[in-house]
């Protein structure tokens, strides 16, 4: 009887000192509220909490701990793995992944041969997960990484509780590691070897990774196409390969409008970090001559874009080609920056009169307006079609020396629509124009 009390007192003991609530358990504990990091361009500072914003909820058990290797991104995950031998990492938020210090992932991105920017800083990866925030707490949306590398903006993701990410990693150098973390985690990371800057390419026939098609990619990943009024189903993250930027950005132009590609999955968004040089144009307005093009027209005219940070540029390591060594070069392009961007296909885009099967038209049509900003947009109309320019021209409520280089984004649309339903426009008023392929330079 002795030895039954004390196996008794010994159980009440342990069901007094651990709680026999589940909401103890610390991997479900509430959120408490974290530190912000500043968004002005070029700091990495940490912004202290404005007075009388600490609400700390009330919690039972164990305080917040803040690992010094995540720097307060901590995860904050809906399901726990189960206990598999230590098979899968336990999906806790009090086990945040170390992201290495800027020695260490320096070293680690020199493996590659080819010229690329890699963040080897923790700091930067907090900051871009710090305004990716939103999307990775709303959690409707697989992450797309493009060429992580060391996987320093992967494990950020992971810490600040992303649900799933996809790593497309396009260097062999790289795959080991980041495979590594893959097979520790429950599903909530796919590595692909895969290049998304060369998603798709011209031609058919099999395809050797890191080249891919895009179908196949989202076929693996079990992605489904969604209607183009849905959520946004995917958003990419990265840095533009600074070799070929604009082709690069000329061609998703082109998918966009066509709903080739990634497009034809849905509103998909890119979050990528893109030259002042190129971000300039993509938001240059009317009556800048110089710099508004048609590429500044069909950008607006497809999507929302919306500048979330500037960080310079050396804050970033780029590796030169083939050397496999840190560029060195002392030029003023070193001092500029780069921009995060968020760039929202709208909803809205498509309607009974601009659809995938004319949106390449609408493309090209820019491109002759917009060649020749100082011209007159009645005779470019009349160009196309004689004797229909005054009509469209006061349908819009121009004036007849309206310049193509005056009129906004939405205006043009509004043009095509009009010129679709005039019945005045076959396909040869685009003359004898073709479709510049996308794996060459556009204008």
């Amino acid at each position: 009887m002795a030895a039954c009390g004390g196996c008794r007192f010994f159980v009440l003991t342990l069901r007094t000192l651990c709680g026999t609530s589940r909401s103890a358990s610390p991997c479900a504990l509430p959120l408490t509220k974290h530190r912000t990091l500043s968004t002005s361009p070029g700091t990495y500072s940490v912004d202290p909490f404005p007075s009388g914003s600490r609400n700390t909820p009330a919690q039972v058990g164990k305080p917040e701990r803040i690992s010094p290797s995540s720097g307060g991104i901590q995860r904050n995950l809906s399901a726990v793995a189960l206990p598999l031998q230590g098979q899968f990492r336990p999906l806790c938020r009090y086990d945040p992944l170390d992201l290495g210090d800027v020695d260490e992932n320096t070293k680690k991105a020199l493996a590659c041969k080819n010229l690329r920017r890699f963040i080897v800083d923790p700091s930067l990866a907090k900051i871009v997960t710090d305004h990716l925030a939103g999307d990775i707490d709303d959690g409707k949306a697989v992450i797309f990484e493009c060429n992580p590398g060391p996987g320093v903006l992967t494990r950020a993701l992971l810490n600040r509780g992303a649900q799933r990410v996809v790593a497309l990693e396009s260097d062999t150098n790289f795959l080991p590691e980041l495979k590594g973390l893959e097979r520790k985690l429950d599903g909530q990371l796919d590595v692909v070897h895969c290049d998304f800057f060369k998603l798709d390419p011209i031609g058919h026939g099999s395809m050797k990774p890191p080249v891919m098609y895009s179908d196949k990619l989202f076929s693996d990943l079990a992605i489904s196409e969604v209607p183009w009024s849905a959520d946004v189903p995917v958003k990419i993250v990265g840095i533009f390969s600074q070799r070929n930027e604009k082709n690069i950005l000329w061609k998703l132009i082109y998918n966009l409008f066509e709903r080739h590609s990634i497009f034809h999955y849905g509103r998909v968004e890119l979050i990528m970090f893109i030259s002042q040089k190129e971000y300039a144009k993509l938001v240059t307005r009317p009556r800048d001559y110089k710099n508004y093009q048609a590429f500044s027209v069909l950008w607006q005219m497809a999507c929302d874009i919306e500048l979330l940070h500037e960080v310079p540029l050396s804050s970033f390591l780029t590796v030169t080609k083939k050397t496999g060594r840190p560029s060195s070069k002392n030029t003023s392009s070193q001092s500029e920056n780069l921009c995060l961007v968020r760039i929202t296909p709208r909803e809205d885009l498509f309607n009974s009169h601009l659809t995938p099967l004319n949106g390449s038209t609408l493309v090209l049509m820019m491109k002759q307006c917009l060649a020749k900003r100082k011209s007159r947009l009645i005779e470019q109309i009349n160009s196309w079609s004689p004797g229909s320019g005054s009509e469209l021209i006061s349908k819009l409520s121009f004036l007849d020396d309206t310049m193509t280089g005056d009129v906004y984004p939405d205006e043009f649309k509004h043009l095509f629509e009009l010129m679709e339903q005039s019945g005045n426009f076959t396909q040869s008023w685009l003359y004898e124009e073709t479709l510049e392929t996308t794996n060459t330079g556009h204008a």
